[in-house]
């Protein structure tokens, strides 16, 4: 048990990269769909 607060930070860190990195693709997905037309935009 006392490597416990070891191995919940490196989980906390681990996910809060991960979370960052959808958070920017999600930002930049919807920065780059906005210079789509409408006529390409099939997934809508």
């Amino acid at each position: 048990m006392k490597d416990a607060g070891f191995i919940f930070g490196s989980y906390i860190v681990t996910l809060g990269a991960i979370l960052m990195f959808a958070v920017s693709t999600l930002r930049r997905a919807k920065k780059s769909a906005q210079s789509v037309t409408d006529k390409d935009k099939t997934w809508l």
